[in-house]
């Protein structure tokens, strides 16, 4: 299968298309055909190797070699399951947060059948790979640190990014109110 690896820390330009071996799944895994990956936050600092105590889990000079697949956020279908895995089977659209073992930017990627959730039937797997950092951030930011409870509604003004509001119910979070104008949306600018 081909996976986009880095064997040195740096700048994008440090990354290849490689061709590397596909991943089974364990007893408590499933396989899973990537459609579609986001880049954040944590891929940008462990491919750059900042702040340096990434480098504790990645590798100090370089890259590990069951490191060096970046990607956390995917999205796609499950091609193979695990004996253990009980709540999903070959075929289904998941998405999940594979953060701390990575491997999303590749064809296939197995993740622990905890990790992924079914996908939205009405998301594509770009929009569902988009999720999963930006949507437990500000849910933790709102629940967490907001003190946001049952019952509440939350305004969202200018949600076009990482925490629009489709994702909120997505993930059955409170009712959300918001409004977003960006040039590709030309008849939908408000949301509920």
């Amino acid at each position: 299968m081909k996976a986009v690896v880095f064997t040195r820390y740096g700048s994008p330009d440090v990354l290849e298309l490689k061709e590397v071996e596909k991943p089974s799944p364990g007893d408590d895994e499933v396989l899973v055909r990537v459609h579609a990956a986001s880049v954040n936050d944590w891929d940008w600092e462990a491919l750059r190797g900042t702040p340096f105590v990434n480098r504790l889990l990645f590798g100090l000079v370089r890259p590990k070699k069951h490191r060096q697949i970046l990607g956390s956020d995917i999205a796609g279908r499950v091609e193979a399951v695990g004996r253990s895995v009980r709540k999903l089977e070959p075929g289904d659209d998941v998405f999940g947060d594979l953060s701390g073992r990575w491997g999303g930017f590749a064809e296939y990627v197995c993740a622990r059948e905890s990790a992924v959730a079914l996908k939205t039937p009405g998301m594509t797997f770009e929009q569902a790979a988009a999720v999963p950092t930006s949507a437990s951030t500000a849910l933790q930011g709102l629940r967490d640190a907001g003190g946001l409870q049952a019952g509440q509604s939350v305004l969202i003004i200018g949600a076009s990014g990482g925490s629009a509001p489709e994702w909120f119910e997505t993930i059955s979070a409170p009712p959300v109110d918001g409004t977003f104008s960006t040039p590709s949306t030309s008849t939908r600018n408000q949301c509920r």
